[in-house]
């Protein structure tokens, strides 16, 4: 298996960062906080944000809009 890290200091590979990005990760802070990736030296955070591009996601679609991800769910609840 081909393996590409994107973060060297935590083992963190491209396929894991779309991984999160599929589950809802749309920023490196949130590729952060499930994997520790790009929180060390900081080297990844660029290639992060390139992985995670501009596509769909809710979260960020809310957030441009000037609405905020905790207002949304609580509407939805």
């Amino acid at each position: 298996m081909n393996r590409v890290y994107v973060c060297s200091c935590f083992g963190i590979t491209e396929q894991q960062v779309k991984k999160h990005a599929e589950d809802g990760a749309c920023t490196p802070r949130q590729v952060a906080s499930a994997c520790k990736a790009g929180t060390d030296c900081g080297s990844c955070v660029r290639r992060i944000q390139a992985i995670l591009g501009r596509g769909e996601c809710p979260r960020r679609e809310l957030a441009d809009r000037g609405g905020s991800a905790l207002s949304a769910l609580n509407e939805a609840a």
